[in-house]
């Protein structure tokens, strides 16, 4: 399994492409900036893109996904609770004092309990609402990985002081959803660096 990660845009978001050594087949997570970047490492490994997935509706995690999928015709999935979030990026940019991307239409209504596939290499959808409440994380059990979006970081969690946030369900989502997942797994967050499971249920001061 090919898996790059590219920290993109100004809040340098983590960008997840895996790809198929076999079939060439790509999934893009969370697309936020530099779209130019990810194509750059599509073409690179002559990837290409079957799906791109968005963990949740905030401008530096979906900022380029229409770029992205005018480019290559790859469907967006996405979480339905965060399309209202969406609507309204024009508000985040202007917290950001960016310029408002072009909206995508979003193709796949993500739901906990879907699964994408990457050839035969499932990606399974984990609803973790918390830090926003269309947040979802992917788990690849062949991998033994898990990309976390926003979720849950190195000894820290997201954050829940913007619209959608909950620190009582981000904290209930990554008890039941994502501390049960074995304690060697790779967690990769929205931002930093990699971390696992095991070392979050020792380390992290909420848990």
């Amino acid at each position: 399994m090919i898996h790059e990660i590219l920290p993109v845009g100004m809040l340098q978001c983590n960008c997840s492409i895996f790809g198929d050594e076999g079939t060439r087949e790509a999934i893009v997570v969370d697309p936020g900036d530099e779209i130019e970047q990810i194509q750059a490492v599509l073409e690179r490994h002559q990837l290409n893109v079957k799906a791109i997935v968005i963990t949740h509706a905030h401008i530096d995690h979906i900022g380029g996904a229409h770029k992205l999928k005018a480019a290559t015709g790859a469907p967006v999935w996405m979480n339905a609770n965060d399309q209202d979030l969406y609507d309204r990026i024009e508000v985040q940019a202007g917290w950001l004092r960016m310029e408002t991307p072009e909206r995508t239409e979003i193709d796949h209504a993500a739901k906990d309990g879907d699964t994408l596939l990457l050839a035969a290499t499932p990606m399974h959808v984990l609803h973790t609402p918390g830090h926003t409440q269309g947040s979802l994380c992917l788990w690849m059990p062949a991998e033994n990985l898990l990309v976390a979006g926003d979720t849950l970081f190195r000894e820290s969690i997201g954050r829940t002081d913007l619209p959608g946030g909950n620190h009582r369900q981000i904290l209930a989502s990554i008890e039941t959803q994502l501390m049960k997942l074995p304690e060697d797994a790779v967690v990769v967050p929205g931002h930093g660096p990699n971390t696992t499971i095991g070392y979050e249920k020792e380390f992290n001061p909420f848990f």
